[in-house]
């Protein structure tokens, strides 16, 4: 029973904190006033595509903790849980573009670090981070984007 409460523990929390993070920092009026690129998605695609990583990010968590809690593959996650949480506030709250582009370069750096460190441990759980690592370099284009137009 521990495995299944561990995993439902890191699927809730991290879930739980996405959800609270972003009802917190909502894009609003600054952001719908920006200078955005062409390849902009439409914003109710956000919410669907976070929620899903989101658990992916929590089972992957729990896979890494209750196999390997000590390794440098869980200190990867954990650092890509930091700066995942700290973007939102920094773009949407605080209004810093450029810090958070710093921030989502960090989280990019992690997140292809997880992959490379837990390649031989945990395949899985490398391979279900690819769409995460996708959906961030596309974040961080789009970050970055954002900066220059604006």
């Amino acid at each position: 029973m521990r495995p299944l409460l561990t995993y439902a523990f890191f699927i809730v929390a991290v879930v739980a904190c996405g959800l609270l993070i972003g009802i917190n920092n909502i894009p609003g009026e600054w952001y719908q006033s920006l200078q955005k690129p062409p390849f902009n998605p439409p914003n109710w695609i956000f919410a669907p595509v976070w929620t899903t990583l989101y658990i992916i990010i929590g089972f992957v968590g729990a896979r890494i903790f209750l196999r390997y809690p000590r390794s440098r593959a869980m200190r990867f996650w954990g650092a890509q849980m930091v700066f995942n949480f700290a973007w939102s506030p920094l773009f949407f709250g605080f209004h810093e573009i450029a810090l958070a582009l710093i921030v989502i370069l960090a989280l990019l750096i992690s997140v292809y670090g997880f992959i490379a460190v837990s390649w031989r441990q945990d395949r899985l759980s490398a391979w279900l981070f690819v769409p995460y690592a996708a959906w961030v370099s596309f974040a961080t284009l789009l970050n970055g984007s954002i900066l220059l137009l604006n």
